[in-house]
């Protein structure tokens, strides 16, 4: 029988251990046919790399070399964490939506637009588009017909990692935008607040893991992750998630 876990992390971690932990709950999903959505923060301004991007790409702005930088496990556009929520969840390889992975998109999206506009948050799918924004190194200067738009404008991109039939998917919810890249906006810019964040996030989390269980609603915690998990999630910090230097490029 799966477990099943639903947690809102109190404290923001780094970008280290915040991918480390991912990467920890896709192993064990694989491994022990864990179910888990998380929300969580980061402790400072934080640039993730794409799984294939190098910390070397010359089209990274001169105003991010210095932060803190992580790579993620998942691919796509270099990612400035900051003024969001960031979510990941995790199946197994016998769970129903892991045969069709993109229907893991779809209703994610959807549970977490739904929730969006209870709040009175126009968002919407971004659905077909025809200008192209693959040129660009950060993320929410892209474009995907998934991404989670409000007025037109991306505030919410995700992302999977899939292992042997196991998927991790995550992505951001940026609620405004950072002083270090302010042509990004947010929650705030575009629908002109951001709601209480307790609250928001709550229904968030119960709505996104929702989508991956079919019995009692969840209700979103604070609660420990298994023991094991946290200690896989230490190994991988200390032996992966501390460099820039793994990969796809560095390790075929």
């Amino acid at each position: 029988m799966s477990q099943e876990f639903c947690i809102v992390e109190a404290a923001p971690n780094s970008g280290a251990w915040n991918m480390a932990l991912d990467e920890a709950l896709l192993e064990a999903a694989l491994a022990e046919d864990l179910i888990v959505s998380r929300w969580y923060r980061w402790a400072e301004p934080t640039l993730s790399l794409g799984y294939f991007q190098s910390p070397d790409d010359p089209l990274i702005d001169d105003r991010f070399r210095d932060l803190a930088k992580v790579r993620r496990l998942s691919g796509g556009g270099a990612i400035l964490h900051d003024r969001e929520w960031t979510y990941s969840c995790v199946i197994p390889p016998s769970h129903p939506l892991a045969e069709t992975p993109l229907q893991v998109y779809h209703q994610v999206h959807d549970a977490i637009i739904d929730v969006l506009r209870e709040f009175d948050i126009p968002a919407a799918l971004r659905g077909e588009f025809l200008e192209t924004l693959e040129g660009n190194f950060l993320c929410f200067q892209r474009g995907d017909s998934r991404d989670i738009v409000c007025h037109g404008t991306k505030i919410l991109g995700s992302a999977q990692r899939r292992r042997r039939g196991a998927v991790l998917q995550h992505g951001s919810l940026i609620l405004e935008a950072s002083p270090t890249a302010p042509e990004i906006p947010g929650l705030r810019e575009q629908a002109g607040f951001v709601p209480a964040e307790n609250e928001l996030v709550v229904q968030l989390a119960n709505a996104v893991h929702g989508v991956l269980v079919d019995n009692n609603p969840p209700h979103a915690n604070d609660g420990s992750l298994p023991q094991t998990i946290l200690d896989r999630a230490s190994e991988l910090q200390r032996d992966r998630y501390n460099t820039l230097s793994w990969g796809r490029r560095q390790n075929p």
